[in-house]
């Protein structure tokens, strides 16, 4: 797999698809899918030799103290293979991100033992999330 750092309209709407397959973001419509990247400061794409679309993952950031990691999604034909293992290594790897205090990630509880292995942990004391629905 190839990785890259912005993506084609094309590569978009196979984001897009990607999305349908996943209960987190099956509801985002195209627009917002576009949204999504464009108001993301790092955006990590694995193309096959085809260019087509194969996992993601977008970042928000201050580039200093935090970094909130969104949307990581494998192809439902390539799940197990490592390109999971692979976008995790290229986050926390990244030139952009290396000086990023806090990288934080939402995930189902059944997730959490994958991202344990890259130094995540539910222990951040009091912290509790709030939340404000804008209807």
């Amino acid at each position: 797999m190839k990785e890259i750092y912005a993506l084609t309209s094309k590569q978009i709407e196979q984001l897009h698809h990607l999305y349908q397959n996943q209960w987190w973001t099956q509801d985002r419509s195209l627009e917002e899918t576009i949204k999504g990247v464009e108001g993301s400061q790092v955006c990590i794409g694995l193309v096959d030799k085809n260019d087509t679309l194969k996992g993601f993952a977008r970042v928000i950031t201050d580039f200093t103290f935090k970094a909130l990691i969104f949307d990581i999604t494998i192809a439902e034909e390539c799940r197990n293979s490592g390109l999971g293992n692979h976008l995790m290594s290229l986050i926390k790897n990244n030139k952009q991100l290396i000086e990023v205090k806090h990288f934080e990630l939402y995930c189902l509880p059944e997730l959490e033992e994958f991202y344990k292995q890259y130094g995540f942990s539910d222990d951040i004391g009091d912290i509790k999330l709030l939340r404000y629905i804008n209807a």
